[in-house]
């Protein structure tokens, strides 16, 4: 029997999802098969619109060894599994002559547990196990959720929190799930047999595909232990977001109360004495986190170095006591022991990681208005971590819509571990880039326009020369502005303007669920939708509603971000240049991101208006113009206004048409 085809295979999986083939998404899926069989490394930039779930799923089903996929967002998870992935392997199979099979993944706190649902929650109270059904008041939210959650336990088949419509808050899902380090272990849980999260990881081992999220394969990458299954493939959609994925799973934090909380959990189970140091050493560490002021810790003073240690310490002595100590007013003691253990590991091992002092380490005090201060200790670069781990024994995939910084594909890649491409060595990983383009026209679709007479906004202080320009924009829009704001305080001084001075409804994140927002912001055209960071990646709306996106000043990381600055400092010292490295680059995904949301279809029309005059003046601005959709530049703000107004009169004039149309 002779092979089929990949455009055969790929023209049928189009076909059976109603889309259209792209001649960017044949050259990702020839790109895609080819480094499969080369066994080599892609980095592939594919514009909204081309296409490419099935651009990476074809080849990789019709290669026929099993693949991860790993995304970041829950609704790309949801179209792959709920969508892409059973139309393609219905239209493969008369080709194929096998039917691949596909499975979830997801860390075990996503699965409700059965044991906690059944047994109640260990608690911190003098009280024991407390049964949280019991005890909230079943009129109350969360009571209400609770009992809505033991129903669902009936008749879920996957106990999969996002399968839970609609869903419950997380104060609810913490009462009936657990983390890896709580869980007792499939072999001594009681409800081990009918687990939903050893389910899901039977059925991964069994699957040819495995759709699984950035955050579990950084924890397969950092534990050791694997959770994922052996594979040959590994694909990973969103790739933009990898890297501050991986960084979120490597961070340890240390606060009060999370120690205050182990010290609960764990006096029930040692010895007076052994209970009495880790309560010492929490207070200690209390006492010093009340003065803690925010910042980085270049170096650990001398006293946080000894409350770290005495909580080393005493944590150590607690885990030890923990397996031999039986308190027999304790109740359920396996599951109260395993809650006890996985707090006091955590507070062990983020001591001890910060105690030891690595130079690839950053450490510094955060302080937030509700919570208060809290410790945190993050990886200086995953770089290593990503070359050592992502590329070794397997062909990997990386793509996105913006991947491509500055017209190539190296900033990305060095913050994966990869030398720039075209570097030949014995450990060295081989891949090379390609950008299959965009079925948009963006130069006839879009207009970017730089405010360049505006003032560069400065570090503080209101700018009222941009909330000017800000109306005008929006008034001539009709409405239909999506604005991604640097800050929270920025995006609510810009409603607050707006809202006083114009007759047009203005939505601010916070005030209601995204979820919501984004689709009363679709809804109505006169709408304006004001918000942060979620919004520059996270927002979806094609057609008329959406034509004008604004971002008040170029998305730099903040000067006082530890993180950020000790990154940028080291590249510096290395002798590179750690402004364009770090900030830059993040200015640049972000920014590329934020355009991303004007033109969503092939009928959209708009305009991209930053109103910060360095992307116009300053050197950068260049590389960071590169890094943008290649929509027609103006820095004329006579001429974008007569633009929006067209723009505006003639999506008015279509909805009119639509409206006299026949069954409208």
């Amino acid at each position: 029997m002779t092979k089929p085809s990949l455009p055969d295979l790929l023209h049928a999986a189009v076909t059976a999802v109603g889309g259209v083939e792209r001649p960017g998404q044949v050259t990702m899926a020839e790109a895609v098969a080819q480094a499969i069989d080369d066994g080599s490394h892609l980095l592939v930039q594919a514009g909204t619109g081309t296409g490419k779930s099935l651009g990476y799923l074809v080849p990789a089903l019709a290669h026929g060894d099993r693949v991860v996929v790993a995304t970041a967002t829950l609704a790309l998870q949801r179209q792959l599994v709920e969508r892409d992935l059973p139309r393609t392997v219905d239209a493969l199979h008369p080709q194929l002559r096998r039917r691949p099979d596909f499975a979830m993944l997801k860390g075990r706190s996503n699965y409700l547990c059965l044991h906690r649902l059944h047994e109640g929650v260990p608690q911190d109270d003098e009280e024991g196990l407390f049964d949280a059904f019991e005890a909230a008041a079943p009129t109350s939210k969360l009571g209400k959720d609770l009992l809505r959650l033991r129903d669902w336990s009936d008749e879920t088949e996957t106990g999969d929190r996002d399968d839970l419509t609609p869903g419950v808050s997380d104060r609810a899902w913490a009462q009936v799930s657990v983390s890896s380090r709580e869980c007792l272990s499939a072999s001594k849980c009681a409800y081990g047999a009918e687990c939903f999260a050893e389910a899901a990881r039977e059925r991964a081992k069994l699957a040819d595909v495995v759709v699984t999220n950035h955050a579990l394969l950084a924890i397969d990458a950092i534990e050791g232990a694997p959770v994922l299954p052996e594979h040959d493939v590994l694909i990973v959609d969103e790739a933009h977001e990898l890297v501050s994925r991986v960084t979120g799973v490597a961070t340890g934090e240390l606060t009060p109360g999370q120690v205050n909380r182990a010290v609960r959990r764990a006096a029930k189970l040692v010895n007076e004495k052994v209970a009495d140091q880790l309560q010492t050493a929490a207070e200690g560490f209390e006492r010093l986190m009340e003065l803690a002021l925010p910042g980085r810790l270049e170096e650990i003073p001398e006293d946080l170095g000894y409350a770290l240690m005495a909580l080393r310490d005493a944590a150590r002595a607690v885990i030890s006591a923990l397996g031999s100590t039986r308190d027999k007013s304790v109740q359920d003691e396996d599951a109260v022991r395993r809650q006890a253990l996985a707090s006091v590991e955590t507070v062990h091992d983020v001591a001890e990681r910060i105690t030891q002092g690595s130079e690839y380490d950053v450490v510094w005090y955060e302080r937030h208005d509700r919570f208060g201060a809290s410790l945190r200790v993050a990886p200086l670069s995953v770089s290593g971590l990503l070359r050592e781990k992502l590329f070794a024994d397997r062909s990997v995939v990386l793509t996105s819509a913006t991947l491509k910084l500055g017209g190539d594909f190296n900033g990305v890649g060095a913050s994966l571990g990869l030398a720039p491409e075209g570097t030949e060595g014995d450990d060295v990983p081989v891949w090379k880039g390609i950008d299959v383009g965009s079925p948009f026209d963006y130069p006839k679709q879009g207009i970017l326009y730089v405010a360049r007479h505006l003032a560069t906004p400065g570090r503080e202080g209101s700018r009222t020369d941009m909330l000017d320009e800000l109306a005008e924009l929006v008034e001539a829009a009709g409405g239909r502005t999506l604005g991604l704001f640097s800050s929270m305080r920025a995006a609510q001084a810009a409603a607050e303007e707006l809202r006083g001075r114009l007759d047009k409804p203005i939505l601010l994140q916070g005030e209601d669920t995204l979820g919501e927002l984004i689709k009363n912001f679709a809804g109505d055209a006169e709408t304006c939708l004001f918000g942060t960071l979620s919004l520059w990646q996270g927002v979806d709306v094609p057609g008329p509603n959406c034509q004008l996106v604004v971002m008040d000043r170029i998305p730099f990381p903040r000067p006082d971000d530890p993180l950020m600055s000790a990154r940028q400092k080291a590249v510096e010292e290395a002798g590179g240049n750690g402004f364009m490295a770090v900030a830059a680059t993040h200015a640049a995904l972000l920014m590329a991101q934020g355009a991303g949301r004007l033109v969503r279809a092939t009928g959209d029309r708009g305009v991209v208006a930053v109103l910060d005059p360095r992307l116009a003046t300053a050197r950068y601005g260049s590389y960071l113009r590169a890094s943008l959709p290649d929509f027609w530049y103006t820095t004329d703000r006579n001429q974008v206004r007569r633009s929006l107004a067209a723009i505006d009169a003639a999506a008015k004039e279509a909805a009119k048409e639509a409206a006299k149309a026949p069954g409208a």
